[in-house]
């Protein structure tokens, strides 16, 4: 399947469901032959998704995670720092969460928040920003000499999609959750978000670490190119054991099952 730039992709019909299942599917067992890969070498990758507000970075993440052994692969999504960890190193809280040898590491969100919410709503000093823009590169590379595999994604997404998908979470119930405060106050701060984002890529963008945006106007198309980037830039190979000989299973002729009677079932409404 050949992927477009968001400018082709405006001209182009909407991925049919059935299309987009059988390349997620595809992409999906490609993961776990790396996550297998990964579990064999040792090796550790650590991902970083951040961008605007129903960007669709959650429902990417959940793709990338929901074939692999949660065993070894982690999302990482920090709350507000308590006052403790507002007094430590800035990175402190997140260094305890990178990951052991052959895991995977997804961070929805990750430090780059200073760099992000924290700077644009007034949460952290002007001192603590530039700290963190001179730190964080540096930061960076120590995790890249380590043998950590770092990759950065940044959502993009248009102010007219982003208000569509906000619209549409004040109506479902299942999602209204999406919907923070934070959210609604980050809806008036186009500007001032774009304006952020831009001195984070122009500080942070480094050979060791650089970011790649993922076009997010279509969710869809989103979730494949992500997923598919990430398989090109880790050098697995396919390390998947070969198919199990399962032997007949044992039967214990002395076991009798207690009766239905003493047991509580589930109603079975369906």
């Amino acid at each position: 399947m050949t992927y477009l730039p968001a400018s082709e992709q405006e001209s182009k019909s909407k991925l049919s469901s059935k299309d987009y299942e059988k390349e997620l599917s595809r992409l999906q067992t490609e993961l776990v032959k790396m996550q297998y890969w990964a579990k064999h070498t040792g090796t550790r990758i650590v991902i970083l998704f951040e961008g605007r507000d129903a960007a669709g970075k959650g429902g990417t993440i959940k793709r990338i995670t929901e074939p692999l052994n949660p065993r070894g692969c982690r999302v990482v999504a920090l709350g507000t720092p308590s006052d403790r960890e507002k007094t430590e190193w800035y990175f402190q809280r997140y260094v305890p969460h990178l990951p052991a040898a052959g895991e995977i590491v997804c961070f929805d969100r990750s430090w780059y928040n200073r760099a992000g919410v924290e700077h644009v709503m007034g949460f952290c000093t002007d001192e603590q920003y530039q700290e963190f823009m001179q730190t964080c590169p540096e930061f960076e590379r120590m995790l890249v000499r380590s043998g950590i595999i770092l990759l950065k994604y940044w959502f993009s997404v248009s102010d007219e999609e982003q208000e569509r998908r906000f619209q549409s979470r004040t109506t479902d119930p299942a999602r209204r959750w999406k919907l923070s405060p934070m959210d609604l106050e980050s809806r008036d701060r186009w500007v001032e978000y774009s304006q952020a984002k831009d001195a984070m890529f122009t500080h942070t963008n480094i050979p060791e670490a650089p970011w790649f945006t993922v076009e997010a106007d279509d969710k869809k198309r989103a979730r494949l190119n992500c997923i598919s980037h990430f398989i090109s830039k880790v050098p697995y190979i396919d390390m998947t054991p070969e198919p199990l000989e399962l032997p007949p299973r044992k039967h214990a002729h002395d076991y009798v099952r207690s009766p239905r009677n003493e047991q509580f079932f589930v109603p079975q409404v369906y």
